[in-house]
C-alpha cells in the first residue's frame, strides 16, 4: 500500500548544542507536546483517538492538516477520486471494524461532496467523523471562496458538530467528536476546522478522547420493565426475535443467540440486521420486509410476541404501521430512547444497551414459551414460500444464479458490500450471511454509488478478509472513478457489476405502478465495464453465459488486485418477493402477475 515516507522533525536548540541539565533538573522540566500549530493538534487528536486510515480529498482550506499529515507515519492517508467516495469509503471501514472511520474534505463544494456519506452514515447510525476545512474565522458570513455554511448544513444530519474556533482546544474537539460517533447510538459527526485556527500557533497537546460529562447513554433497563417483558415471553404462544442492525453496532449478537437458543424462539433479521444471526440455524426464519422472505413476513404478520432489539421500524420493514404484527405485544430494546414508540407502540420499552438488556432478560426469563407448534408453523412457511428462480442454460444469465455461485465459492467470513437497486436486494436475498460486520450497504438512505467506495474501506479494515461488491450499471457509474483507489492502493476486492442496462428498481416500479412507461429508467447505450475497469487499471472481466461463469469467478478472485465482472444479467429479471410500499407484510408478490392483485 502506498504512503508517503514521513520526514523527520528536527530539534531546535540556540545553536551551542543540547545543553548538559542534570536528570533531576531535566526531570522537573515539562515535557515537549510535539504540537506546534492546530493542525498538528488535530493529528494529536487523531492519534490518540488510534485512528489509522483517514480518507479525503484535499484543497485550500484543509491543507494545513495535510500538511501536518506529512510526518505522520501512524496515519495512512488514503486519496480518494471525488469526497463522497471519501465519506462512504469510512462509513465501510466504521461498519466492518465496529470503530469511526474518518473522512476530510475542503471547506465549500469538498464539505458539500461530504454530505451525502454524512447522511448515509446518520440514517444507518454508523460511526463516522468528518473533518471539514474552512475559510478563516475573519471571513466567515462574507461569502468568501469556497465558503459554505458547513455546520449549519450538518446539523440535522449528525450526532454532533462543532465550528473549532479555538486553536488551543481544536485537537480536544477531534477526541470529543471521535468518542461520540462511538459511544452509545453510534452516528456521523464533524469538526469545522477554519485555516487561521489550523495554521495559528499552540503547544496545547489534546486530552484523550472522551464524551462530554452531559452525556450519559443508558447501559440497563428498567428492573421491573424487565420482569414484565419476561413474563410476556414466558407466556407467548407464537414468540419471534427482530433482530436490527443495532444487535451488530452494541456487539450484542452472542446475547441475542444465547436467549434465542436457550428459549427456541425462531429469529427474523432486518436489512441492517443482517449478520446478527447465523442464516444457516434452524431457528433462523429469514430477512423482513419489503424484499424481505414469505415466511419471514408471515412470521412478523403471525407472532403474538414480538422481542424487538435495535431497530427503528422503518417503513421498508413495516409496511403499513396498522398492518404490521397486529396481534403482537412489542417488547422494544434500543439504547437511544427516541426510537421507542417512535413508529410501532412499545408494550414494553426496554431502553439500554443491547447486550446488557439481553442479560437481563436471559436471567429473569422464569422458563420457556410453550411454542413447538408455532416453530413447526415457522418451518412450514419455509416451505412454502422459499426463495427461488428459473434459470434455463439458453436464457441471459440470471442474477440470483451470480450471487449464489459467488457465495459457494468464497469463505463464510467474505464481506460483501452493495449499492443501492435491484443488485443490493439480489445480494441480500441470495447470499447467505453468517456472521456479523460481513454485509455493507446503504440502508436508510438508499445510496446509489456505495458500493464500490466501500469496498475500499471495508477491505483497509479487513485487508485479510475477502471483499466482493455488488453494483448495478447504473450505481456503478455514479462511482467508478474510485476504482483509481482501488488500484493504486493494490487492494485485492472483486465488483461485480450486475448489468441489465437499466436503473432497474425503478424500472420494476414503472411496471408495477406507472403503467410500464419507462421514463429516464433504461440506457440506450451503457459503456463496456470490463473495459472501463481495465482504463482504471483494475482486471476486467465479462460474463455473458453459465458456462463460462465458474471459470470467471475464479480468474477475478485468483487476481492480486481490483477486478471487475461486468455481468450480463436478464434485463426482464425482477425482484421478488415483493411487498407494495405501505402495504400489508402478509400479502406479498411472489411474480409480476400476483403484484397486479395487490
Amino acid at each position: 500500500m502506498s504512503k508517503r515516507t514521513p520526514v523527520a522533525r528536527t530539534e531546535q536548540d540556540d545553536g551551542d548544542g543540547p545543553s548538559e541539565q542534570p536528570d533531576s533538573e531535566r526531570a522537573d522540566q515539562p515535557e515537549e507536546s510535539g504540537v506546534e500549530t492546530g493542525a498538528e493538534a488535530v493529528v494529536a487528536g487523531l492519534e490518540n483517538a488510534g485512528v489509522e486510515y483517514l480518507f479525503g480529498v484535499t484543497g485550500g482550506a484543509i491543507m494545513p492538516v495535510y500538511d501536518a499529515l506529512y510526518e505522520h507515519e501512524e496515519l495512512t492517508h488514503i486519496t480518494m477520486a471525488h469526497e463522497q467516495g471519501a465519506a462512504h469509503a469510512a462509513d465501510a471501514y466504521g461498519i466492518v471494524s465496529g470503530r469511526p472511520g474518518v473522512c476530510m474534505a475542503t471547506s465549500g463544494p469538498g464539505a458539500t461532496n461530504l454530505v451525502t456519506g454524512i447522511a448515509d452514515a446518520n440514517m444507518d447510525s454508523d460511526p463516522l467523523v468528518a473533518l471539514t476545512g474552512q475559510v478563516p474565522t475573519g471571513f466567515v458570513g462574507n461569502d468568501a471562496f469556497q465558503e459554505t455554511d458547513t455546520i449549519g448544513v450538518t446539523r440535522p444530519i449528525t450526532k454532533y458538530n462543532i465550528f473549532a474556533d479555538d486553536e488551543a482546544t481544536v485537537g480536544t474537539d477531534i477526541g470529543t467528536a471521535w468518542a461520540l460517533a462511538n459511544e452509545g447510538r453510534q452516528g456521523p459527526t464533524l469538526v469545522d476546522l477554519p485555516k487561521d485556527i489550523t495554521q495559528a500557533e499552540t503547544d496545547q497537546r489534546p486530552e484523550e478522547p472522551s464524551t462530554p460529562d452531559t452525556y450519559d447513554p443508558p447501559t440497563t433497563a428498567e428492573a421491573v420493565m424487565i420482569e414484565a417483558a419476561a413474563e410476556t415471553l414466558v407466556d407467548a404462544e407464537r414468540p419471534l426475535i427482530l433482530a436490527g442492525g443495532g444487535v451488530i453496532k452494541g456487539e450484542a449478537t452472542e446475547e441475542l443467540a444465547t436467549v434465542a437458543r436457550e428459549f427456541e424462539v425462531p429469529v427474523v433479521t432486518t436489512m441492517p440486521g443482517t449478520g446478527a444471526f447465523p442464516q444457516t440455524d434452524p431457528l433462523s426464519q429469514g430477512i423482513a420486509g419489503m424484499h424481505g422472505t414469505g415466511y419471514a413476513n408471515m412470521a412478523i404478520s403471525n407472532c403474538d410476541v414480538m422481542l424487538a432489539v435495535g431497530t427503528r421500524f422503518d417503513d421498508r420493514l413495516t409496511g403499513d404501521i396498522e398492518t404490521f404484527a397486529p396481534d403482537a405485544e412489542i417488547v422494544h430494546i434500543d439504547i437511544d430512547p427516541a426510537e421507542i414508540s417512535k413508529n410501532v407502540e412499545a408494550d414494553y420499552p426496554l431502553v439500554g444497551d443491547a447486550g446488557v438488556v439481553l442479560e437481563q432478560l436471559l436471567r429473569a426469563m422464569p422458563g420457556r414459551p410453550a411454542a413447538e407448534a408455532w416453530r413447526e408453523q415457522c418451518r412450514t412457511w419455509q416451505e412454502e414460500y422459499p426463495l427461488d428462480y428459473e434459470a434455463p442454460a439458453d436464457e441471459p444469465l440470471k442474477p440470483q444464479h451470480i450471487v449464489e455461485r459467488f457465495d459457494e465459492a468464497t469463505p463464510a467470513d467474505t464481506i460483501v458490500a452493495a449499492g443501492v437497486g435491484q443488485h443490493q436486494m439480489w445480494a441480500w436475498q441470495y447470499w447467505t450471511f453468517t456472521e456479523p460486520r460481513t454485509w455493507v450497504t446503504s440502508h436508510g438512505l438508499g445510496t446509489m454509488g456505495y458500493a464500490v467506495p466501500a469496498a475500499i474501506g471495508a477491505k483497509l479494515a479487513a485487508p485479510d478478509r475477502e471483499v466482493v461488491a455488488f453494483d448495478g450499471d447504473g450505481s456503478f457509474l455514479m462511482t467508478a472513478q474510485e476504482l483509481t483507489v482501488a488500484a493504486r492502493e493494490e487492494l485485492d476486492l472483486t465488483i461485480v457489476v450486475l448489468n441489465n442496462e437499466a436503473v432497474g428498481m425503478v424500472r420494476q416500479w414503472q411496471d408495477g405502478f406507472y403503467g410500464g412507461r419507462h421514463m429516464a429508467s433504461e440506457y440506450p447505450w451503457a459503456p463496456q465495464f470490463d473495459k472501463v475497469a481495465e482504463a482504471f487499471g483494475a482486471k476486467g472481466l465479462r460474463a455473458e453465459h453459465y458456462d463460462d461463469l465458474e471459470e470467471t469467478i475464479q480468474e477475478a478472485r485468483e487476481y492480486d488486485g481490483p477486478a471487475v465482472i461486468d455481468a450480463a444479467i436478464d434485463p426482464t429479471e425482477d425482484v421478488y418477493p415483493m411487498v407494495p410500499s405501505g402495504g400489508d407484510n402478509a400479502r406479498f408478490a411472489l411474480n409480476a402477475e400476483q403484484l397486479e392483485g395487490l
